[in-house]
């Protein structure tokens, strides 16, 4: 049976997320992924053939005008400070390692543990993460806002774990994953908290399971773990990557007194080429279906907790092109649709322009987005928004 509870629901997710904030929901890759990286190439500290420690930083800040934005229904400017995040990684001996990274995710907001675990490494084959990081899920999720390639990406309902902190935040949950790679072939298998506690629907303590799996047709995506990245500006050659991510948890929803469980899976696609002169065209989709059997409550109320239910999709392009100076244009447009199994769908189209200045460490977006899509994947205020934003990363 399903509870439904369309106007809470909604309710819930409009206040805490709003077309002009798309793009703050979510915060994503660190660890031993591409902040990891990152971070060692901005200060790394040896300690000894075996140990060492590294700290990076990053920041987005945007500025964004909605002609229905304002709390009266007028049109607003706001600046808006979108991410603000702090890397340490380390190794104390070989193939054991730590990682421990921040973020404020708004302006005003607390700073926040984004991740938080400890590392094992037996080979490529096979790997081990244990503590708070990332639950393995589809490409957008696992991207993170800076690595994608649109700068409004998170238009679509996402799972549990990047809700307000009632199952995770950011992406992330306390848990225990396995990964690796064998081939051209990647996976991830976690274990998870997922939503849990006193006055929670799940009583029974169930856990939430959580998988990625990947094959990579042409060239090897050249990610640590199983962290992504929507674009490489060409740099790795021809890619035609498709993944399958899947999650579940019994009394996964819902309340106390009516439980309900939750499933999702989500397919997403990555084609890029390699063009001559440093062009590259890029293309990206993902479809998604949730199965919620709670539809009531809000996603920041853990006594009371929901999800979406139904389908969603979204299809991207992107082109790179040829330049001489600081950096290059890269034009793309990116369309997402969200159908809920009981309510009216709802769409959203984004035209952009990046400027890349060097890949996803130092870039600027300008971009036009218009429709009643959003991150709850139920129908919202149907908004047209411009908005500048600026990515740094050391």
């Amino acid at each position: 049976m399903k509870f439904v509870n369309n106007m809470s629901y909604q309710n819930g997710f409009q206040k805490f997320f709003s077309l002009e904030k798309l793009g703050k929901g979510i915060v994503l890759l660190s660890g031993m992924g591409m902040a990891s990286i990152n971070a060692q190439a901005a200060g790394k500290i040896e300690l000894s053939d075996t140990s060492w420690v590294s700290v990076g930083a990053g920041v987005r800040v945007a500025g964004i005008y909605s002609d229905e934005g304002a709390p009266d229904g007028d049109s607003s400017l706001d600046f808006d400070t979108q991410n603000i995040r702090l890397y340490v990684n380390g190794q104390v001996a070989e193939n054991i390692g730590f990682t421990f990274n921040t973020d404020e995710i708004f302006a005003d907001g607390p700073v926040d543990v984004l991740d938080a675990f400890v590392s094992f490494s037996v080979n490529e084959q096979v790997n081990f993460h244990i503590g708070r990081h990332l639950v393995p899920a589809d490409r957008i999720e696992m991207n993170g806002p800076f690595y994608g390639l649109t700068w409004n990406q998170y238009t679509q309902p996402l799972y549990a774990s990047d809700q307000v902190d009632v199952a995770g935040t950011y992406g992330r949950d306390d848990g225990a994953t396995f990964w690796g790679k064998t081939g051209k072939f990647q996976y991830a298998i976690g274990i998870f908290e997922g939503l849990s506690g006193d006055g929670t629907a799940n009583q029974g303590d169930s856990p939430l399971m959580a998988a990625r799996f990947a094959y990579n047709f042409l060239n090897m995506e050249d990610n640590p773990a199983y962290y992504t990245s929507s674009t490489y500006f060409g740099g790795l050659g021809d890619i035609f990557t498709v993944a399958l991510s899947l999650q579940s948890q019994s009394d996964g929803v819902g309340t106390e007194e009516s439980p309900g469980d939750f499933s999702g899976y989500t397919v997403d696609v990555l084609y890029e080429k390699a063009l001559s002169s440093g062009q590259a065209l890029t293309v990206e989709a993902e479809y998604k279906s949730f199965d919620s059997d709670y539809e009531g409550g809000s996603p920041s109320d853990p006594t009371n907790f929901g999800l979406f239910d139904g389908e969603s999709y979204f299809l991207s392009g992107a082109y790179l092109l040829p330049g001489d100076g600081m950096g290059r244009f890269q034009p793309y447009l990116r369309y997402v649709e969200n159908s809920p199994s009981n309510f009216d769908s709802s769409t959203l189209t984004e035209a952009g322009l990046n400027y890349i200045i060097k890949g996803h460490n130092a870039k600027v977006n300008l971009n036009f987005a218009s429709g009643d899509a959003n991150i709850s994947g139920y129908k919202g205020q149907d908004t047209n928004s411009i908005s500048v934003g600026f990515q740094l990363q050391i």
